[in-house]
């Protein structure tokens, strides 16, 4: 008995929804409204799903999700309070083995890199949240933002650049 659309959409786009919040969540830097781009995303994959070719999903629903972020932050109203992104909260339940201290530093280390990465311009945070954290490749990273390849390496190159001078991790730093 041969597939039916809702099931190949749940088989395929369904276990993506990690990685479509996670760079909803960098592309427009609050928690609420990053749930609410991975909804309309999720809507509208399931609408053009009909269209999608086969093969790797992740970069065809990732180019949904930065398309839905990038609408979103130009919609959305001036001045609202952001709720801070909590990684802990959205992550693995190990923290109650690890003592209180490694806590601390840990959540002291996380919260510098966010601002870190808060600091960087949309186009290089974009291009290394999805080389870094979504592990995609250089030509997966160019469908998704339309940038040809030399711009997504160059970008990826600049955003470390300034990610290790926010972190203060410069090359010509002395111990």
């Amino acid at each position: 008995m041969p597939e039916s659309t809702l099931e190949s959409f749940e088989r395929t786009v369904l276990p993506l929804l990690d990685d479509a919040y996670s760079l909803a969540r960098h592309l427009v830097r609050d928690e609420h409204d990053a749930q609410d781009v991975v909804q309309e995303v999720y809507l509208r994959a399931w609408r053009h799903y009909a269209a999608f070719r086969g093969g790797d999903a992740r970069p065809w629903l990732l180019t949904i999700v930065r398309n839905c972020s990038y609408t979103w932050r130009r919609s959305s109203r001036a001045g609202r309070d952001t709720v801070e992104y909590v990684d802990d909260e959205h992550g693995g339940a190990y923290g109650s083995q690890r003592s209180t201290d490694a806590d601390a530093l840990e959540s002291s280390y996380k919260s510098e890199l966010q601002q870190a990465l808060d600091q960087l311009a949309p186009e290089f945070r974009e291009t290394l949240v999805l080389r870094e954290l979504q592990d995609l490749s250089y030509k997966e990273i160019a469908r998704v933002t339309g940038a040809p390849i030399g711009t997504v390496m160059s970008r990826l190159a600049r955003a470390r650049r300034h990610l290790q001078q926010a972190l203060g991790l410069g090359a010509g730093e002395k111990s």
